[in-house]
């Protein structure tokens, strides 16, 4: 790191290579724990799991229910995963955010997507014929392979003024 280099597919290497060997799950948990530690938990109702948190940069309060596996920020009744202020409102009561992880990501499950077993396909000529709608191609949205690109910079008052004169070679003259 530290490095400047012109290839861009080197750069984004190098800052992923410490994501390199990490699931998704794992990455969006520990993004949602950095960013946990900038809420304070203001008040909670340990019995019925509501909680009401507050980012401190901005003093956005919001509200956190774990019974009903809510937040207001939304991102844990979308994700099924737990948003940073749960894990904030974990961390604060000393409970155990994987409780609030969905089935969805656990191991078990992925494992079960490939129990079915495939038939694999044979050769193409094989197929039955197609008979569903004929797809025509727009000519006007095919792209020349053959040229130079078409430029699609706007023109200002200086372009303008350069195509009314005749052009001269630079270094001949002519």
């Amino acid at each position: 790191m530290g490095h400047m280099t012109t290839n861009l597919v080197e750069c984004i290497n190098s800052v992923l290579k410490g994501a390199r060997n990490l699931v998704v799950l794992a990455l969006r948990i520990k993004a949602n724990m950095q960013r946990a530690g900038n809420i304070v938990v203001q008040r909670f109702d340990r019995q019925n799991e509501v909680f009401e948190v507050r980012e401190m940069p901005n003093e956005k309060v919001l509200v956190v229910d774990l019974a009903r596996q809510t937040c207001d920020c939304g991102h844990f009744q979308v994700e099924r995963l737990p948003c940073r202020h749960v894990i904030a409102c974990c961390a604060n009561q000393r409970l155990d955010w994987q409780l609030y992880v969905h089935d969805v990501y656990m191991t078990t499950e992925v494992r079960k997507v490939y129990i079915f077993e495939f038939v694999p396909l044979s050769d193409a000529e094989t197929w039955p014929a197609y008979q569903g709608p004929a797809l025509v191609a727009n000519p006007a949205l095919r792209r020349t392979l053959k040229g130079r690109p078409k430029s699609t910079r706007y023109l200002n008052e200086m372009d303008s003024r350069d195509m009314h004169s005749p052009r001269i070679c630079r270094l001949c003259d002519a």
